[in-house]
């Protein structure tokens, strides 16, 4: 396990140093894409975490060596249909999370060399209308 200092944290950390160098601009962007959906709060759970809402509901995860498991990825509601046919499809990518899998939900990594930004937008999106108002949902519909 290593030491690292990450956002203004001193954490023991199981990721390479390949993985922390673009951690902080990928997280970012993440939170870009979960901004522009209609009333999105996002807050920091745990060492790392974030979650992001509408009103009280959680949607998605960023998670950030969760447990240590060596892993930087985006955690979202889905159905476990698509789950099982990401994590089929694509298995470097995708993978089944902890404590929230059996729900269908399913992570998508955002520490390779290549991360499917087009992909994380729409995920982000059918989560984000999978538990939003009707009235907000709609919003993403009409754009």
């Amino acid at each position: 396990m290593q030491i690292a200092r990450v956002c203004g944290y001193v954490i023991g950390v199981t990721l390479s140093a390949k993985q922390l160098a673009h951690s902080i601009r990928r997280r970012e962007r993440l939170i870009e894409i979960c901004r522009t959906l209609p009333e999105v709060t996002h807050q920091v759970v745990g060492d790392e975490h974030i979650a992001f809402r509408v009103g009280k509901k959680t949607f998605a995860y960023y998670q950030f060596d969760h447990h240590g498991d060596g892993k930087i990825a985006f955690c979202c509601k889905s159905s476990l249909s698509e789950q099982r046919r990401l994590v089929r499809d694509d298995p470097e990518s995708f993978f089944v999370p902890a404590y929230l899998g059996s729900k269908g939900w399913v992570a998508i990594r955002l520490d390779l060399d290549e991360v499917d930004w087009d992909t994380v937008n729409e995920l982000a999106r059918q989560a984000f209308q999978s538990i939003a108002p009707r009235k907000l949902a709609a919003l993403l519909e009409q754009s």
